[in-house]
């Protein structure tokens, strides 16, 4: 037994080794190759663009979006781990896509947050929702893309934008909560998230909006330390069999 749990911590070890390494290389591929556009236009076009100008629409877009980029890490990691992190920034749509099949798969093979069992789980499910939203772009849009378009009434379609994305999103808070199944963490992030959103936004002001996300995250994983169950005993990551 105990040269079984030996073989399969130095094969997780160079698993996470591996992906480690590949996942910060294709990362900075993936950077490069996404500058590699605006950075033509800038540099070798004749579009003349002000330094000015891109620093100001720089600013306007980390406003907003330079919150997320440390909010999201933070929020996903736990139940990804590090492995499935690479994919999903590479991959994207992680909210309403990556992390709810990781979610589930893990909930399908009771592996617990934060296990080995659990990373891998996370892998896996990535891999097959990819595969299906590869597919299904090929099929739905590549191909049938313009017949459906003509053929959805356009009150369905603005009922779609509306509507569709605020209920995957609950649904995937749902998921979480009957995944992690701590009431009392729950109901913190709930209480905190109505505190800001409800009362907090409408008197501060639209400057506070754009770090409104942060606060509630930041928020909930403070009052879920302070008010934690302190007699619950966690595995650690290295508690429960590879397999």
């Amino acid at each position: 037994m105990a040269t079984t749990t030996s073989s399969a911590t130095a094969a997780y070890a160079a698993y996470d080794r591996t992906t480690s390494r590949w996942g910060r290389i294709t990362m900075i591929m993936g950077l490069l190759l996404s500058l590699a556009g605006p950075a033509y236009l800038l540099f070798f076009s004749d579009l003349d663009i002000p330094l000015s100008t891109v620093v100001t629409a720089y600013l306007a877009v980390a406003a907003v979006f330079a919150v997320l980029a440390i909010v999201e890490p933070l929020t996903y990691f736990p139940v990804l781990g590090p492995a499935a992190m690479y994919q999903a920034f590479m991959i994207g749509n992680i909210a309403n896509k990556l992390l709810p099949s990781a979610i589930v798969a893990q909930a399908a093979i009771g592996a617990k947050p934060g296990t080995r069992r659990s990373e891998l789980a996370a892998v896996m499910a990535i891999c097959g929702a990819a595969v299906v939203h590869i597919f299904s772009l090929l099929i739905f849009v590549g191909i049938l893309g313009t017949w459906l378009v003509s053929i959805v009434p356009a009150a369905i379609t603005e009922v779609a934008q509306l509507y569709i994305f605020p209920a995957i999103i609950g649904a995937v808070i749902v998921q979480l909560a009957a995944y992690v199944k701590q009431p009392r963490i729950t109901i913190i992030a709930l209480a905190v998230g109505a505190v800001v959103q409800l009362l907090l936004v409408p008197v501060l002001g639209p400057t506070f909006r754009n770090f409104a996300t942060a606060v509630v995250v930041l928020l909930t994983m403070v009052l879920a330390w302070m008010l934690r169950n302190r007699s619950t005993l966690h595995a650690g990551p290295g508690d429960e069999a590879l397999l």
